[in-house]
């Protein structure tokens, strides 16, 4: 089924191109996106589902989960909800069971559900517990719940994970500063979820210590970094793992950073519109290409981790 003419309308006005030649999607074609309610991911759920494609929007307060799907709805988009909270192992499982009974499976997920308490120059790190709880192991968590309920397809199912440049490895201002380790992280042959998950537990035992200024880790929004750092280093492992599995049951996994955006994250300090800072993520949920996978995006244009 092709998708609707208002989605081809959309991709060549917003973006000035020609529409693809050949859409995969239609509007059997489900994608989940997390934190769906407001901002990035507000825009990321409205432009999929104006592409055609049945989007189910999550959030962990569901009377503003509720509103926006609404919102989309009255849009004649396809939209349906269910709330999640990422830090509540229960909600991601009963998320799961839902999906399985509702819609079989799913053919997209967007981890886009992430928090930052630091604003303009500050560099707190009071919340770091909650900041790589949710940013790290809920893409984490949620991922490995749902991967089990991607379909098989000719095209291959999605992972797109909102991520940000403050967790480059080898970013010029921002870096990791133990070499070691970033080239641990770096090398797909050491890179591991349990490497991954021991920098986080160093760096959140610093941080109680009160030692953390002295470990090395970035100097610009510290914890943010640190979670980010681990997305991108997930995203790449994840796209190893899976990268074993047959044609026709493929799943291709990628990150990007949608830019300084104006939302409620950046206390609308940003130069970047949420439409445009959605525009990425929608991109690589819908590329043609089938063999991308691991990488990192900004702009649409690939950016070393």
């Amino acid at each position: 089924m092709p998708a609707p003419l208002i989605s081809v309308v959309r991709w060549c006005c917003v973006h000035d191109q020609s529409p693809p030649l050949h859409m995969w999607w239609s509007s059997e074609t489900v994608a989940v996106v997390t934190g769906g309610n407001r901002g990035i991911g507000f825009e990321i759920a409205r432009q999929l589902a104006d592409h055609g494609l049945t989007v189910i929007l999550t959030s962990r307060e569901s009377n503003a989960g509720l509103e926006a799907s609404n919102a989309l709805k009255e849009l004649g988009l396809s939209v349906d909800y269910h709330q999640l909270d990422v830090l509540d192992s229960l909600s991601i499982k009963k998320l799961a069971e839902w999906i399985e009974q509702t819609y079989g499976g799913i053919d997209v997920l967007v981890n886009n559900a992430g928090i930052n308490y630091n604003l303009g120059a500050d560099n707190s790190v009071e919340h770091a517990q909650n900041v790589v709880a949710t940013n790290y192991y809920g893409t984490k968590n949620v991922s490995q719940a749902l991967i089990p309920l991607m379909r098989p397809s000719a095209v291959g199912a999605r992972i797109v994970n909102v991520s940000s440049r403050l967790g480059r490895l080898n970013g010029r201002r921002n870096r990791l500063e133990d070499k070691d380790l970033r080239e641990k992280l770096a090398n797909l042959e050491t890179l591991s979820e349990e490497l991954i998950d021991r920098m986080v537990s160093t760096f959140l035992q610093q941080v109680e210590e009160g030692t953390y200024p002295s470990g090395g880790w970035p100097q610009m929004f510290t914890d943010y970094s640190v979670s980010k750092l681990a997305v991108n280093a997930f995203t790449r492992l994840m796209a190893k793992m899976l990268s074993d599995r047959p044609d026709g049951q493929k799943i291709y996994i990628n990150c990007y950073c949608p830019g300084w955006v104006k939302t409620a994250m950046t206390g609308w300090a940003g130069n970047i519109s949420a439409e445009d800072g959605a525009d990425t993520g929608v991109w690589l949920a819908l590329l043609q290409e089938q063999a991308i996978t691991g990488k990192f995006f900004a702009e649409r244009r690939e950016i070393n981790f």
